[in-house]
């Protein structure tokens, strides 16, 4: 089996989807490994990194997509400008793919993948079960997200994280409030704590409350008997009363805090819009948001998506793509994910495509020429995209 890695071509994404280390790994399985040249080189693996572990580097993008069994990205299939293509069409019909291919957001992309008969693997859609946390790409890069969220944040506010003590008198930590609880909310906690700031944190699943104050946080909830987790692991839309008691909960934090880091998706996807115009308002001149749901929109109504702007005092940080900003460890991270996916369905010197297997059944989208994913059906039948 050949596996073939190409060039990122999304503007601003500076990670590869596999690393020399990973190489390593397959082309001791047996596994054939293609690298398209320089496909590495933003996350700073060089090509003589990867011919040093026995993958080869090809210069014709072509050729190296339509020779593959498996092609592994990082960024959904893109209209490729250097060679006038989709990159879609230049895959060879039946092969497979795995990708952030956030398929409900990339609906022409999942379309063209069924008319080409590829199996195509989404990363965000693989279960969040005990089995596949190690090929948990969402996790790993969400974690990269809520670090870097704070650092941002940290650069912005007009203070001080930590409390200082000094001969003029003492300075008060900052007031950090991080909305959602997952791995991006968990770091942001645990990164605002290490700079010293005072931090509190509210999710709509209260399961994650014993891990909020393991990090030295408080945790604010609504108290309610609905069940916010589905069982995937992802969090589920609750009813509108309970909505309305969180506005209530986290109008309060916003007027109360000096940073809010926002991190909610539902359904890995989708941004509710939880602060609005009026909390901004009622915050200290000179507060952060710093909004990492702005990939899918954006969890407050202010935040223009990859721009920093200020309204009413308050700087709102709406970034696009951080763990990009991280390209060296978060391609390792990304490429160790793929790679035990790969090797976890590697058999007798193939890959193993049981559609009975639950991660193999989650995670596929597309497979000879039909759509496979509900939610996805659902969305173009709905005529979205």
């Amino acid at each position: 089996m050949k596996i073939a890695v190409p060039a990122e071509i999304r503007e601003n994404e500076r990670r590869v989807a596999l690393v020399p280390e990973s190489c390593k790994k397959l082309t001791k399985a047996g596994v054939e490994v293609a690298i398209e040249s320089g496909a590495g080189e933003k996350a700073y693996f060089s090509d003589d990194a990867y011919r040093d572990v026995g993958a080869t580097i090809e210069t014709d993008l072509a050729g190296l997509l339509g020779s593959a069994d498996f092609v592994l990205k990082v960024q959904p299939p893109l209209e490729n400008p250097k060679v006038g293509k989709h990159e879609v069409d230049l895959l060879k019909e039946g092969a497979m793919l795995i990708t952030s291919l956030l398929p409900i957001r990339n609906l022409d992309a999942v379309k063209r993948l069924a008319e080409r008969k590829i199996s195509a693997f989404s990363t965000d859609c693989i279960p969040r079960t005990t089995r596949a946390q190690s090929m948990d790409t969402l996790s790993s890069m969400a974690n990269i997200g809520g670090y870097k969220a704070v650092l941002i944040a940290a650069m912005e506010l007009p203070k001080y994280f930590p409390m200082f003590m000094t001969a003029a008198g003492t300075i008060f930590s900052a007031k950090v409030f991080v909305i959602g609880a997952g791995v991006a909310g968990l770091q942001a906690i645990a990164t605002a704590k290490r700079l010293g700031a005072t931090v509190t944190a509210t999710d709509t699943r209260r399961a994650v409350e014993e891990q909020v104050h393991s990090l030295g946080a408080r945790f604010a909830a609504v108290e309610s008997d609905e069940d916010a987790q589905t069982a995937s692991g992802y969090a589920k839309e609750l009813s509108q009363e309970f909505y309305k008691r969180q506005a209530e909960l986290i109008a309060k934090q916003c007027a109360a805090n000096d940073v809010v880091i926002t991190t909610a998706l539902i359904g890995g996807v989708k941004a509710p819009k939880l602060i609005t115009e009026e909390m901004v308002q009622a915050m200290h001149p000179g507060s952060v948001i710093v909004d990492l749901a702005a990939e899918a929109g954006g969890n407050c109504v202010l935040s223009e998506p990859g721009k920093t702007v200020e309204k009413h005092g308050v700087k709102i940080c709406a970034p696009l793509n951080l763990p990009s900003s991280m390209p060296l460890h978060a391609s390792m991270l990304y490429s160790r994910n793929l790679t035990t996916f790969v090797m976890e369905f590697w058999k007798d010197g193939q890959f193993n495509l049981d559609l009975e297997d639950e991660i193999i059944r989650g995670a596929l989208v597309t497979h000879q020429g039909e759509v496979l994913h509900e939610g996805v059906k659902k969305a173009l039948e709905g005529g979205e995209g």
